[in-house]
């Protein structure tokens, strides 16, 4: 499987869009061309990619524009011949958040959109909290350790300032330190990163 990174930096989005790519079969499959209607801060452009490629499928959460398939939580498919990819639903950001999680062989990724960030998760636009815990402390903290992130947006800087105020543990400083030399960091960190990062104390994210 190859991932190649789009930086799509405009305004303050920092968004990122994806392709991945089987490297037996060449098939690929581009992640966040597009957005819902209702949630205009990516990049936009299934439309025009279908005018371009005649008829693609899209693949995505019901509301996403011109999507042709909304896979069911748990629904596999395949890139090519070796990339299994999964679906996993994530509501909260939106109710139609989806994440996927791509498999080939012993590399494993994880694409997560508005949901998680490195260091950081969404805001609650159309959730609860219960929704963005189940997300996050159940279903993507239940992939395997060294699954890379690859998240919607590079927000690390923003997301270390807000650690620090509630931790001063090794994992945020490591991120820090990383965040200090680098301007890029998906795919630098995987979910076993992210679950260490957590504060032990849930009064640090109490609002005073």
């Amino acid at each position: 499987m190859h991932i190649e990174s789009i930086p799509m930096w405009t305004g303050t989005g920092n968004n990122y869009a994806y392709l991945i790519s089987d490297e037996v079969s060449k098939d690929a499959m581009i992640v966040d061309p597009a957005h819902p209607p209702d949630h205009p801060d990516h990049a936009g452009g299934n439309a025009r990619i279908l005018e371009q490629f005649g008829k693609l499928p899209i693949i995505g959460g019901r509301d996403c524009l011109s999507v042709t398939k909304t896979p069911k939580h748990g629904e596999t498919f395949k890139i090519g011949e070796r990339v299994q990819v999964t679906a996993l639903h994530t509501p909260c950001h939106t109710q139609d958040s989806i994440c996927y999680f791509a498999e080939d062989g012993d590399q494993r990724v994880v694409f997560t959109g508005d949901t998680l960030f490195i260091g950081g998760c969404g805001r609650f636009f159309e959730g609860t909290a219960e929704q963005m815990n189940n997300a996050l402390n159940h279903i993507l903290a239940g992939l395997p350790d060294d699954t890379k992130v690859y998240p919607g947006h590079e927000y690390t800087k923003q997301n270390v300032e807000f650690c620090l105020e509630i931790s001063q543990s090794e994992p945020i400083k490591k991120l820090q330190a990383f965040v200090e030399k680098h301007k890029e960091t998906q795919g630098k960190f995987n979910i076993g990163d992210e679950k260490a990062q957590r504060s032990g104390n849930p009064k640090s994210y109490e609002e005073n």
